[in-house]
């Protein structure tokens, strides 16, 4: 069936498919079954490698350059994220929760670029960072509290007879956790896209210079609130996972 040159493919954003980079196609990448939101977290990732390495490479008291933008974001997740919620026993897990949090923004922004692809629109690329987030928090509990005492404290003190209902309860809810983090996260940078380009398809829809007026300013005013749910998605990801790992670390709490 021809292509109708009238209609514009808005699942080529969204979905994943072979290897490219920005529109350009990676078939030798794509031979191994590389597809391109993997190459959108390696690019997401080197970015950060080369980002931070200079950042961290800048010695001196005082902050200067890429130091002195990336101190007062260490200093607000530790400070306003882990601190808390985890108290001083989750210091060790800040490396953790940094690399979490730059790694979401980044691939959240890097969707926004033209041609590009949301990683984290992917269901399987969140199901793997809550995963992640999830082995985490309870390697921290066993850590901090060992592994005997961190099970017993899984159902709270209640009488005999409720006991195995709480059980069945608190393992819903353990699973739930990463559940919900995954799923927001995948939803929420689904949707602005969504929305993003049904508002620029009615160009082609309605075929009408007014509409053109409005389509471009409402696909402006969508893009900025975009990156601000790029930032917020990602701070919000990174705080549920401090949350989830302070009840695993202090679960008498």
């Amino acid at each position: 069936m021809p292509h109708d040159p009238d209609q514009i493919d808005i699942l080529h954003h969204l979905i994943d498919g072979p290897a490219e980079l920005f529109g350009l196609a990676l078939p030798m990448l794509a031979r191994f079954g590389v597809t391109k939101h993997v190459v959108m977290m390696w690019v997401a990732s080197l970015i950060l490698i080369i980002v931070l390495g200079l950042a961290a490479r800048q010695k001196g008291v005082v902050p200067r350059g890429l130091r002195n933008f990336f101190e007062p974001l260490i200093l607000f997740v530790r400070n306003a994220v882990l601190v808390p919620n985890m108290g001083e026993a989750g210091l060790p897990y800040l490396p953790f929760l940094l690399t979490l949090f730059c790694f979401i923004l980044t691939c959240n922004l890097l969707g926004l670029v033209p041609n590009g692809a949301t990683a984290t629109g992917n269901i399987s690329v969140t199901a793997t960072l809550a995963i992640i987030s999830a082995v985490v928090t309870h390697f921290a509990g066993v850590r901090q509290n060992g592994g005997l005492h961190y099970l017993k404290a899984i159902v709270p003190p209640v009488p005999l007879w409720l006991w195995p209902l709480m059980l069945v309860v608190e393992i819903i809810g353990l699973l739930a956790k990463p559940f919900a983090l995954a799923v927001r996260l995948w939803a929420n940078m689904n949707a602005g896209h969504i929305v993003l380009l049904v508002i620029m398809g009615f160009i082609f829809l309605f075929k009408n210079w007014g509409v053109v007026g409005i389509s471009l300013f409402g696909g402006v005013a969508i893009s900025l609130l975009e990156m601000f749910v790029a930032l917020v998605q990602a701070y919000v990801f990174t705080y549920l996972t401090a949350v989830f790992m302070g009840l695993a670390l202090h679960p008498e709490h």
